[in-house]
């Protein structure tokens, strides 16, 4: 089992930038898909970006370009910068990890890691107009 603990969420004004954290830990196998999801009050669980064991990356449309997925290996860190927050944007934020997908299957649609992975406690993030 991998544990995740998701940390730097906040309050940020429209346009502002948040930095988030997850610590990864646990029997991590070398290929896997970590993952950033998002629930706002109310709706239904979002996939924001993905990244595989190769570095690849993937992003939904609402935030291509204005959030990074990225990756330290050594420091068991994952990370997504936000930059240009929109209050849209404001939810719960998850970092999870799929460890049966890699590669093609690697996207950022969070329901594998529902069904098959982990996930941690979340983070609140706040943007205000």
């Amino acid at each position: 089992q991998v544990h995740l603990v998701e940390s730097g969420g906040g309050s940020v004004q429209a346009g502002g930038s948040l930095r988030l954290s997850c610590v990864v830990s646990g029997n991590r196998k070398h290929t896997y898909c970590l993952k950033w999801f998002r629930q706002a009050l109310g709706k239904e669980r979002e996939g924001v970006a993905s990244i595989d064991d190769n570095g690849k990356t993937t992003y939904a449309d609402s935030v291509k370009g204005r959030f990074t997925i990225s990756e330290d290996n050594a420091k068991n860190m994952l990370y997504l910068q936000m930059n240009s927050l929109k209050p849209a944007d404001t939810a719960l934020y998850y970092c999870g990890i799929d460890p049966f997908a890699t590669g093609p299957a690697c996207q950022v649609d969070p329901a594998p890691i529902i069904s098959r992975g982990d996930w941690g406690r979340g983070t609140q993030v706040t943007v205000s107009s």
